[in-house]
């Protein structure tokens, strides 16, 4: 197919996705569910296992683009939504659960899959593959929903932060697997994680201090005039500055869009008109991505390889979700008495974890690399990613309702 043939056929694709998405948004607003919901629904049925008219590869350019790109502005948006007040007060539950909760997932997940049938390296790489959450999926949700600020803004952290560790601890796994002989490391994997995490933090720090000085200093704020496109040049310089030197991209676009979202308190502030043309354009071009993402994640959801392990599949993550979530919860929030976290506020937190791009990402790569057990990790992500958006997705309002967590109960 020559290259104009290509763009034709992307552009088509593009406005197949725009017309659904936007279709999809106004049902799932008189429905009052998560709009991701219904995009991965719509995106199943336009795949090829269903009406074709949707064919965009999981290991394709314009995928990765749109997963990376996509995913990376998410994260920004989830961070400018964020403040330092709250993230005071809860800063050691975000910590614990993004590091020591990853582990603890995954161990639950990993001894599941393996009583269940599954090969233990196998089980293993899946345990870490699926132990991280999904900034993706969550940001959109708790954008839509509003919850009480300081779970909302912890559950958006750790979607944030435990992208690294989850990275570190599949690859490690993955060592044992292939018969590296480095096998799995605490000290190695905890100097990686300090690297990644560290470094990405530095960085979004430095390019979100920079953007603030851009666009709300009074003396050297020159690209005043140009506030969505500083967002944009940020975001990607952001990801891609720390991607280059192995560390987190994620944490890097998660950083940067914190910096932004409390530039205040750096002594920087826009005029009102000017905010809200700033966050219009944020909350169009995170919509235009919520769309891409999970209406292409739908259409190549492969139901003849979900077909060979469904009953391993579904079982093990009826574990995830109802075992390995809850322990992870209480475990790693439990041990923060300053936080002082209530009950109703930790079940909350034990149900919310919906599993995405990341993992899907993960998953992806493993097979790429042909890893042995690999197509069995990407089958039963896929279907982790369709039970926790299709089932914890839309009962977040509610369930947050019941435990009266939400914003304007709380206030109350």
């Amino acid at each position: 197919m020559s290259a104009i043939e290509v763009a034709k056929t992307d552009l088509f694709y593009a406005g197949v996705v725009m017309l659904t998405g936007v279709a999809c948004s106004i049902v799932a607003k008189r429905l009052r569910v998560p709009d991701i919901v219904l995009y991965l629904l719509a995106g199943m049925a336009l795949g090829p296992a269903l009406f074709g008219v949707v064919h965009v590869p999981a290991d394709g350019t314009l995928n990765q683009l749109i997963l990376t790109f996509g995913a990376s502005y998410l994260l920004f948006d989830g961070g400018a939504s964020l403040r330092f007040k709250v993230l005071k007060e809860v800063w050691i539950t975000i910590v614990i659960i993004s590091t020591l909760g990853v582990l603890v997932t995954g161990a639950i997940t990993a001894s599941a899959a393996w009583a269940f049938g599954i090969p233990a390296m196998t089980a293993l790489l899946l345990g870490a593959a699926i132990a991280s959450t999904d900034p993706a999926t969550l940001v959109p949700i708790f954008k839509q929903v509003p919850i009480k600020d300081r779970v909302a803004q912890t559950v958006m952290s750790e979607s944030a932060f435990n992208d690294a560790m989850g990275a570190i601890a599949t690859f490690s796994v993955l060592g044992l697997v292939m018969g590296s002989g480095e096998g799995f490391s605490i000290g190695a994997s905890l100097k990686e994680l300090l690297w990644q995490a560290g470094l990405g933090i530095v960085i979004g720090g430095v390019a979100g201090y920079a953007a603030c000085v851009l666009i709300a200093h009074e003396k050297f704020g020159f690209m005043r005039e140009h506030l969505p496109l500083v967002t944009l040049m940020a975001v990607i310089g952001a990801y891609l500055t720390a991607d280059g030197m192995q560390s987190s991209g994620f944490m890097a676009v998660f950083v940067f869009g914190i910096m932004i979202g409390n530039k205040e308190s750096f002594g920087f502030a826009l005029e009102d008109h000017e905010q809200e043309n700033l966050e219009d354009f944020i909350g169009t071009t995170t919509l235009i991505m919520r769309m891409f993402i999970f209406i292409l994640l739908g259409s190549q959801v492969d139901f003849a390889l979900l077909k060979t392990c469904w009953q391993a599949g579904l079982a093990t993550v009826l574990v995830f979700m109802f075992i390995a979530r809850p322990l992870t919860v209480f475990i790693c929030a439990g041990v923060d008495r300053r936080a002082k976290w209530s009950l109703r506020e930790l079940l909350f937190m034990s149900w919310t974890r919906e599993t995405g791009v990341i993992p899907a990402a993960l998953a992806g790569m493993l097979v790429g690399m042909k890893v042995p057990g690999a197509e069995v990790v990407s089958a039963i992500t896929f279907i982790a990613i369709l039970m926790t958006i299709l089932i914890q997705a839309p009962t977040t309002e509610w369930l947050a309702g019941k435990l009266g967590l939400l914003a304007d109960e709380a206030k109350r």
